[in-house]
């Protein structure tokens, strides 16, 4: 897989850089900065771009603004974010933007090699990844309605499962379940929340946090790790 970085710390650009080529990938093009995004996706096509969330010259929003540009004009392309810290407004700002897979890791993710590699993977294959914590404060911080309040508490378990991004064998793996009754969990969930998942399943995050984003409820206690 061709993959651009854009990160401004050189230990951890190099880091990635070995971490992913070590991993089989080919790593098209490392930047310190956001200037040159835009030309080097023109130049290189690369097939998943990772990008820090805060870049040179302000280190406030400069990486979140390619992304969301990088959105715009290439809606198709894989992207993952890496923050230092959960940027709630930032990862709103870039779950509800239209276009392809997306991933929103904290950057302590990266030291798992294996579990980093295989999230790299799973959005470059159209998968949506988001961090356990990114996840957890997106839920809790917004007010319940009567929709999120029909859930049963299995339900919201397996919502908050499939809001980390997990397939539904990883769900029903998790919590003991068989693949069929966690399919009628989620069958149960998108009706009640007034959602249709989409024919290949891969913007079902994307829906449910996009709900929840405006309804939400806390359910924080049970997140897990991605998987």
């Amino acid at each position: 897989m061709r993959i651009l970085i854009c990160e401004d710390s050189v230990l951890l650009r190099e880091g990635l850089v070995r971490l992913l080529e070590h991993g089989g990938h080919e790593v098209v093009a490392a930047l310190p900065d956001a200037d040159g995004v835009m030309e080097a996706v023109t130049d290189r096509d690369p097939e998943l771009c990772i990008l820090d969330v805060r870049l040179p010259p302000s280190y406030t929003d400069e990486g979140i603004r390619a992304a969301l540009a990088l959105r715009r004009q290439r809606p198709g392309l894989p992207l993952l974010v890496l923050s230092q810290y959960v940027e709630e407004r930032y990862a709103s700002e870039l779950i509800a933007a239209q276009g392809g897979a997306f991933g929103y890791l904290l950057k302590d993710r990266v030291a798992d090699v294996g579990e980093f590699i295989e999230a790299v993977e799973r959005i470059a294959g159209g998968a949506t990844v988001l961090d356990p914590e990114v996840v957890a404060q997106l839920l809790a911080r917004r007010s319940v309605d009567e929709r999120m309040r029909s859930l049963t508490d299995r339900e919201r378990t397996v919502l908050s499962a499939l809001a980390e991004g997990r397939s539904n064998q990883a769900i029903a793996q998790l919590l003991f379940l068989s693949e069929a009754s966690v399919e009628k969990h989620i069958t149960a969930i998108f009706q009640k929340l007034g959602l249709e998942p989409d024919e290949g399943g891969n913007r079902r995050v994307l829906a449910a946090i996009a709900h929840i984003e405006h309804s939400g409820t806390d359910f924080t206690n049970t997140m897990g790790t991605t998987s």
